[in-house]
């Protein structure tokens, strides 16, 4: 109905099937960060499409080994799974994610 009332964007991004996990709306500078699939997404809030912001943050490959040998599977498994996304303070945002199984935390700043 959304889509049909054109009341919507969607989120073009979206179509590489990177198993969004979680949202931090940062109303105050208008953004979205989104987490993924080994990927951290930060959007327009007025435009989703328009100047996509993209971290590729993988596991560690000999992490991603380690969880496969564990019997894991490769592809819903077995990858860092962001998880976390938490302001810090004006400039940065917490993030953590599963890296495999071994999670992993840092800090991404906001420029």
């Amino acid at each position: 109905d959304l889509m049909l009332s054109n009341s919507c964007i969607p989120f073009l991004g979206s179509t590489e099937g990177l198993d969004f996990r979680t949202l931090l709306l940062d109303e105050e500078r208008g953004r979205l960060l989104i987490g993924a699939k080994d990927h951290i997404f930060l959007l327009n809030l007025v435009d989703l499409n328009k100047n996509v912001k993209k971290i590729y943050w993988p596991a560690a490959k000999e992490k991603v080994e380690l969880c496969k040998l564990a019997g894991k599977d490769a592809h819903t498994e077995c990858a860092n799974f962001i998880r976390v996304l938490q302001p810090y303070n004006r400039t940065h945002v917490y993030v953590c994610g599963t890296g495999a199984f071994h999670p992993l935390c840092g800090y991404i700043e906001l420029g």
